[in-house]
């Protein structure tokens, strides 16, 4: 389908190559009906861990044959695209199946039988599955967080929805006016710092954005002269979604299914946070004379073109548009030619944090080469910040000067 607009009596035409592809991130709830489906076929323990092995394997390889897409919308064409309702329709499209997953799931793990699956599943088995609803959970999350930028009401209702799973509601809250605010600074437990392992950024950021998500609503509770013990409080409310979901399913299906649940919920919120992770790795903005961060731009995110994640997580990877337009929709985010880009898509990057000297050996040099040799400029982690300093021999960076 070609988008098309007048401007000043001419005609602009454009045409989405990537149109009818972003419905393959339906795909991704269906992960759990797959493993029913290998399983039935071959029998074999393996399959039930079949959903990491489609993020972080059959996904880098999407990415490896499928290539990079660089075209942007023309300018002029970027409203009547954000119109198109076919794309929200396709957003929209994720949540159903993957709550559907989630209770065909927890039906097996609460004991239950099927098809091609004639007794109970075992502890190694159920491990398995809950494994394969973490990773439809966490990209779940980023289907709630392109819905939780809009300004219509409902998509913010759906994204609560989708985090119900995890029971991470507090994330929209957090990434909107926490996230947004401070992205690339040292005061972000959303940005990784340059020299911090996934390893140690993790309880770092899931406890720094459940603090900083209480004290957002705390203040704006303060500003109304009302106290934040409220339904009205948005991180209560979401979480409200998690507590009948999960109170639900446990109501349906007994209560041995709860280590599961935990257990799918935790490996949502790495995969969320994984990414997190590397999207503003080293990125720092400079301080101004006025003591406050120069605005975002372009440079302050890790961007990648891959086709494969890119239609998966829609357009996540665009993300440097995404900073600078939040309330964009996933199918106008443009690419810009003076962002950093990440050697590949955000799920073969993920594999490469396991390993911090190989994540170092892959990273650190390009951002080095992104602040032109001044590892000042980076945001360092405060246990590195010194040997980095020491191992580059650069002297105190002109923000840092400015802080002083």
């Amino acid at each position: 389908m070609t988008i098309q607009a007048t401007v000043d009596g001419q005609v602009i035409q454009w045409r989405d190559k990537k149109r009818y592809l972003w419905i393959m991130g339906a795909i991704i709830p269906l992960i759990p009906l797959m493993m029913w489906g290998l399983y039935a076929w071959t029998g074999a323990t393996i399959v039930w861990f079949f959903g990491p092995f489609f993020v972080f394997v059959l996904i880098p390889l999407f990415d490896l044959l499928a290539g990079l897409d660089p075209n942007n919308p023309p300018d002029e064409l970027i409203e009547a695209l954000e119109e198109d309702r076919y794309y929200r329709w396709v957003t929209y499209a994720f949540i159903p199946v993957q709550i559907a997953g989630l209770i065909w799931g927890a039906f097996l793990l609460g004991g239950g039988t099927l098809p091609g699956i004639d007794d109970p599943l075992t502890v190694v088995q159920k491990i398995g599955l809950a494994l394969g609803l973490g990773m439809v959970a966490g990209i779940g999350i980023n289907t709630a967080h392109e819905l939780g930028h809009k300004k219509e009401e409902h998509e913010r209702w759906f994204a609560r929805v989708a985090l119900a799973q995890t029971f991470y509601g507090h994330f929209f809250i957090e990434h909107n006016r926490g996230h947004h605010v401070r992205v690339a600074t040292p005061e972000d437990p959303a940005s990784g710092r340059l020299g911090e392992t996934v390893w140690e950024f993790m309880p770092r950021t899931i406890l720094g954005s459940l603090t900083s998500a209480w004290g957002l609503e705390k203040k704006r509770f303060e500003r109304q002269k009302k106290t934040h013990w409220s339904i009205k409080n948005d991180l209560f409310n979401a979480w409200m979604f998690s507590v009948v979901l999960w109170g639900g399913l446990t109501i349906a299906f007994g209560w041995e299914i709860l280590p599961y649940l935990v257990i799918q919920a935790a490996a949502g919120i790495w995969l969320l946070e994984s990414v997190n992770y590397l999207e503003h790795y080293g990125m720092k903005r400079a301080k101004l004379d006025s003591g406050r961060y120069e605005r975002v731009n372009p440079s302050h995110s890790w961007n990648s073109n891959n086709i494969g994640t890119n239609v998966l997580l829609y357009h996540l990877q665009r993300h440097s548009d995404h900073h600078a337009n939040p309330t964009r929709r996933y199918q106008a985010l443009r690419d810009f030619k003076e962002a950093p880009v990440l050697p590949t898509g955000y799920a073969g990057m993920i594999v490469l944090t396991w390993i911090p000297q190989v994540w170092r050996k892959v990273m650190d040099q390009r951002v080095l080469g992104h602040y032109d040799g001044d590892i000042g400029r980076a945001n360092l982690h405060p246990r590195t910040a010194e040997a980095y300093v020491r191992r580059y021999g650069v002297g105190t960076s002109k923000d840092e000067e400015v802080a002083a």
